[in-house]
């Protein structure tokens, strides 16, 4: 038979690859709190006990987290001058590599970090050909804009 230590510590490797995946510090809290239950189990409580052991370990870890997590933003935000960008404006700036040509007034393609997407190159007069450098300045849905990087 399974003992519960062992589900304890699975769901807080489940949590902590959620936590790590989806950046919601909650998921961590909950991690703490399962740790929490797991090492009241070796110490022998019941199972009731290690309910409420996971649920105050919990609170007390949302209580401590929370706060260090807003102050580390803070001091991300000010040290950029803005927002961490997530999603699409995370793109925005990035290069790219042309990967099939970007004819006037078309669409073509191109590749950041291995993922391929649609791109679009207003007022540009020439097509740009395949392995040529761009930069993304604007995106209309999933359809990048980009221009050519300045020299």
């Amino acid at each position: 038979m399974i003992t519960i230590w062992i589900l304890w510590l699975v769901l807080a490797a489940v949590l902590l690859i959620v936590e790590v995946l989806t950046q919601m510090v909650w998921t961590l809290c909950l991690a703490i709190g399962c740790i929490g239950a797991l090492i009241a189990d070796f110490c022998g409580v019941s199972l009731e006990w290690q309910l409420i052991i996971m649920a105050i370990a919990t609170v007390a870890a949302y209580i401590t987290v929370v706060p260090y997590v807003k102050r580390w933003h803070e001091r991300q935000v000010a040290k950029e001058g803005r927002a961490a960008r997530t999603g699409m404006d995370a793109l925005l700036g990035r290069k790219a590599l042309v990967t099939e040509v970007i004819r006037p007034g078309e669409t073509g393609r191109a590749r950041i970090d291995g993922d391929s997407w649609q791109v679009v190159a207003p007022g540009i007069p020439y097509a740009i050909p395949c392995g040529a450098e761009v930069t993304v300045t604007d995106y209309d849905s999933i359809i990048l804009t980009v221009t050519l990087p300045t020299k």
